[in-house]
């Protein structure tokens, strides 16, 4: 167990202009190897049609997915090399919540899956990402504080 890790994490989560400035997260609750990051959708996050744009699904499935892997890479921060979702059904409210989990490591690459569900618990969307090292080490410029 890592707390204070997933904690800094959180908080550098949080604390990212992304999601101060345009998201409203309403939790995010990471452990080891996994990920849970949820928020309301709200009319600003729909495109034409009246239900979340898609943006919305990939960066809910890529932060679990990501924040899953970073759980166990203590020392840099990661990146997304490639991330692939698929939408299922579309959702106009209610909280949305994303679980990701590391499925596969080795000593340079990570594969996490993410699945998203809607207030019922059904499932809207999944994706499966592949996760590298950067040369970024996690410190408190970078909200990891």
């Amino acid at each position: 167990m890592n707390d204070d890790h997933y904690r800094k994490l959180e908080r550098m989560y949080l604390s990212a202009n992304i999601n101060t400035q345009f998201y409203d997260t309403t939790a995010v609750n990471i452990w080891d190897k996994g990920a849970e990051i949820s928020i309301e959708v709200e009319e600003k996050y729909f495109h034409a049609l009246g239900a979340i744009h898609g943006s919305v699904y990939f960066k809910l499935l890529d932060d679990s997915a990501f924040f899953a892997v970073n759980s166990i890479v203590t020392d840099v921060f990661v990146l997304t090399t490639s991330f692939n979702i698929h939408m299922t059904r579309p959702v106009s409210s209610g909280k949305i919540t994303a679980t990701g989990a590391v499925k596969f490591q080795s000593k340079g690459l990570w594969v996490a899956e993410s699945r998203l569900v809607n207030e019922a618990g059904k499932e809207i969307g999944f994706g499966t990402g592949n996760f590298a090292r950067s040369r970024v080490e996690l410190s408190e410029q970078i909200g990891y504080k």
